[in-house]
């Protein structure tokens, strides 16, 4: 039975879902693309590699972009854009012109920082709090390794090295809680094309609990997040949302849910495996691999997409193809082309191609790709 206190935002309610915690709650029935709420973003930080095309504030899309007369390096809409953003680019303005070339605070040390700010001079509730407050957010604090907390602790190093001048810091066992909480409850803002636009904290859209049969998506319009219905939801019903790429087998899915988010999902999906085999489409040949090939297959492909995603940081675009292409033709011999993992090879080879600007390339790698993700990704 719901608690008269409740948190409750139009027809949604906060509650206490049985064996997940804390969750999101429907109140009266929502229809298919129908919006449920929406949440302006506690704090955001635009990706470095971004700036001069996007506003810093609010992340249009714009050319002839004004750029910060001090730093240079941040670029605005408008003088409005560009005073709101204000309290947040004065914790970073002047430690870019000190450090020049030396100023690279990673994108979570950059938004903690800016939650850290915004706890000072907004100790009150803010409207994008309205159902889970940011000093609520789960840390999983007794569930890091030490890898984990190597790496917190890195962050905090960076985070007192180029942010010292403007920013009062907690103990170093709050700042351990706080970026913990980051790394678990931060979001990816992405454009209409999937690009990577920034980091954002958005509280209310945190609530959710994760599905890899999920009844809303979450959309970016700037630094507003929106959460809309892909199924029909009935009143009472729990509202879910999924933390991860849902293209990828069964195994892989609950692998990065164990290592990012620490349990093991429990839903439908999940438990049936009903799209694992399709998902993992093997080659008709007259001679089947065996199973042992099929497993070395899989583990490869694995390694490979791990091996590309580091790459990315340091290898030429002809090189990152490369790889693609000589991946490709290996898994090949044992998956067929609709196998996830063909596929996702077969999109960071059209993402590069589209980067070079080999639009020939990119059509090729998109056609072949763009039925088995519509059907993989049905939402039914």
């Amino acid at each position: 039975m719901r608690s008269e206190a409740a948190p409750q935002q139009g027809g949604l309610e906060r509650f206490v879902s049985a064996g997940k915690g804390r969750g999101l709650r429907a109140r009266r029935r929502y229809a298919v693309g129908e919006l449920l709420f929406s949440c302006p973003a506690y704090t955001a930080v635009l990706t470095v590699s971004e700036r001069g095309s996007h506003c810093d504030g609010c992340f249009a899309r714009k050319e002839g972009l004004s750029k910060c007369g001090r730093c240079k390096q941040a670029f605005y809409c408008n003088v409005e854009c560009q005073k709101e953003d204000w309290p947040m680019h004065k914790l970073e303005c002047s430690a870019m012109c000190a450090f020049g070339q030396n100023w690279n605070p990673s994108e979570t040390v950059r938004l903690t920082a800016r939650i850290l700010a915004k706890q000072r001079t907004h100790p009150e509730r803010t409207q994008s709090e309205k159902l889970l407050a940011v000093k609520e957010f789960e840390s999983h604090l007794d569930k890091l390794d030490n890898e984990k907390r190597e790496l917190i602790q890195n962050d905090i190093a960076a985070l007192h090295h180029f942010y010292s001048k403007h920013l009062e810091y907690p103990d170093n066992a709050a700042l351990v809680v706080l970026f913990a909480q980051v790394n678990c409850n931060g979001f990816t803002i992405e454009d209409e094309e999937l690009s990577h636009l920034g980091s954002a904290i958005f509280p209310d859209v945190a609530l959710m609990n994760h599905s890899c049969c999920p009844n809303v998506i979450v959309t970016y319009k700037g630094t507003l997040a929106e959460v809309r219905a892909v199924k029909e939801i009935e009143p009472g019903e729990e509202v879910f949302t999924s933390y991860i790429d849902l293209l990828y087998p069964t195994e892989d899915r609950n692998d990065r849910l164990r290592d990012s988010y620490f349990f093991n999902c429990d839903c439908r999906e999940c438990i049936t495996k009903e799209k694992d085999k399709e998902k993992l489409e093997i080659r008709k040949l007259s001679d089947p691999p065996s199973a042992e090939t099929v497993r070395d297959m899989i583990k490869y492909a694995r390694n490979v997409i791990e091996e590309f995603r580091r790459a990315k940081h340091y290898k030429s675009p002809s090189e990152l193809l490369e790889i693609c292409e000589l991946s490709l033709d290996k898994m090949g011999a044992v998956f067929e082309d609709s196998n996830v993992y063909m596929l996702h090879m077969m999109y960071q080879a059209m993402g590069v191609c589209l980067y070079v600007q080999d639009w020939e390339g990119a059509l090729r790698y998109g056609q072949k790709i763009i039925r088995p993700y519509r059907q993989l990704l049905s939402w039914k």
